[in-house]
């Protein structure tokens, strides 16, 4: 077979796993937003058939025999080349997932869907002995699928190589030890001094928020003729396929400042996946680099812009057109310090800049436990609220504001809570180089222009899809391997200035 069929027929087969992956996105996206609670048995059983097909599909000996064959041919001379980067990384994902049985991977989809809606109610009943069982169930599937996949250091690493290749956590260990000395010294400091007045409370009527929040969205370049929004219990990003985007989003009639910053969080993912090249769609080229290249782009959106006083010297006078009651009294200084106050709080997508890593850090050391078994499940709550204490200084006063806050371990994402930290690492990383090559952005940011930025990072980020690792395409972008301290420094200078430190 010339190696040109070849490299065709691995294509088609990859384009077709990757529609089964969109209908699997389509379902957890309805199991999100619309799905009756009457039907989460049957989805929980439509999607651990579909995680069976993709498992039969992408574990079929033939993708290995024309990887084998494509990887003697000429087509990988050139490594950075878009068919020798979707080989690489298609030997990569297809090493990987033929190690994981069948049983596993449509036992975990079963599992993980049940455990969703386990997880909003314990949730909203504030006990988390309701979703205590099937914690135990997920940490078992993990520890299995670790076991299967393999791993150098331990079981935790195995789930931490699926989001962040190359990753492992020892090297997550001295980040966030770097980042707790730097963080909780600046948060003392911050603490000292007088606080920065407080963010108005409302009432935001929700329709409202959310209609100036689209608006905020679409205004910073998402594409609504590519994508939705809706409503949901956790915010996400899905990307369901090349023009079908879908951002579901969670508003507070008491928090007009988090609901535009989660949105724009979300808009950062969706601007990554309306960004990806849909000519390379089903392949490693038209995919974000890493998950934490994903959530750069989040971070980055959400604080670097939302946080910045250009930004709301242009939306404030719209919000204040919406809401003339809730922000009498706030003039825009006055509502900028309140954007960017520091206090450490309970709820990690509440959380400052300068607290936010520290929440992470407590769900990684949380996990890493779990998963070596020096943590048990029923201790959770005890661990969860000893760790607040000792970096943030507050203690959840129930399971809803404590380790029940996030869906993200119902979901089976073990390991996905530190691709956060790292894409702030990024996320800092590159927005310190847009400003070095296209100027003042906050200036233009106080003009209603985000197409500068969004432009720059297609070309340097998105349109790269999987073409280097993260830690590779960092370096090429910004001419520095990945660094926390563009972090620590723009932080501490930040608040340096509006502390008076």
């Amino acid at each position: 077979m010339r190696a040109e069929t070849a490299y065709d027929e691995l294509i088609q087969r990859v384009r077709e796993e990757t529609l089964l992956t969109s209908c699997e996105a389509l379902l957890e996206w309805d199991e999100e937003t619309y799905m009756p609670p009457g039907g989460v048995e049957n989805r929980s059983e439509q999607l651990a058939l579909l995680a069976g097909l993709l498992h039969e599909r992408g574990t079929d000996p033939k993708i290995g025999e024309l990887l084998a064959e494509l990887e003697r041919s000429d087509l990988v001379a050139d490594p950075r080349s878009p068919v020798s980067v979707n080989i690489r990384e298609l030997r990569r994902e297809y090493d990987r997932y033929v190690r994981l049985p069948r049983r596993l991977v449509e036992e975990v989809a079963r599992t993980t869907a049940l455990a969703q809606t386990a997880w909003a109610q314990a949730r909203a009943a504030s006990q988390f002995k309701g979703f205590r069982p099937w914690l135990d169930k997920i940490i078992a599937l993990k520890r299995d699928e670790a076991e299967c996949v393999g791993y150098s250091g331990e079981p935790y690493d195995a789930l931490i190589e699926d989001h962040e290749p190359g990753i492992d956590s020892r090297i997550l260990a001295r980040l966030f030890d770097a980042l707790r000395q730097n963080l909780v010294q600046l948060a003392a400091e911050i603490a000292e001094r007088p606080a920065l007045p407080p963010a108005p409370r409302g009432p935001f009527p929700v329709d409202q928020q959310r209609s100036f929040g689209e608006m905020v969205a679409v205004v910073a370049g998402f594409d609504r003729r590519r994508g939705r929004f809706d409503l949901g219990v956790h915010p996400s990003c899905s990307g369901i396929g090349p023009g079908d985007c879908r951002l579901v989003l969670r508003f507070d009639q008491g928090d007009l400042v988090g609901g535009v910053l989660t949105i724009l969080h979300e808009v950062g993912h969706g601007l990554y996946e309306q960004g990806l090249d849909p000519s390379y769609y089903g392949t490693p080229m038209g995919e974000s680099a890493s998950v934490s290249m994903d959530e750069a782009q989040a971070r980055l959106w959400e604080n670097r812009v939302g946080r910045s006083p250009g930004f709301w010297r242009y939306f404030y006078p719209r919000c204040r057109e919406l809401f003339p009651d809730a922000l009498r009294g706030y003039g825009l200084d006055r509502f900028v310090l309140a954007v960017n106050q520091v206090k450490a709080t309970l709820i990690r997508v509440n959380a400052d800049e300068v607290t936010y890593n520290l929440h992470i850090l407590v769900r990684f050391e949380l996990e890493r436990a779990l998963m070596s078994g020096d943590l048990k499940s029923a201790d959770v709550p005890e661990a969860w609220n000893a760790a607040y204490r000792r970096y943030l200084g507050v203690v959840p006063p129930n399971d809803r504001e404590g380790c029940l806050q996030d869906g993200h371990w119902a979901d089976g994402l073990i390991g996905y809570f530190p691709t956060y930290t790292l894409g702030d690492v990024f996320a800092a990383q590159l927005f310190a180089q847009a400003e070095s090559e296209l100027g003042d952005l906050e200036s233009q940011f106080a003009q209603g222009e985000f197409a500068e930025l969004a432009g720059w990072l297609r070309r340097k980020v998105y349109r790269e899809g999987s073409r280097y690792p993260s830690a590779r395409l960092i370096e090429l972008v910004t001419g520095s391997p990945p660094n926390q301290r563009p972090l620590i420094d723009a932080l501490r200078n930040k608040y340096a200035r509006l502390y008076r430190l």
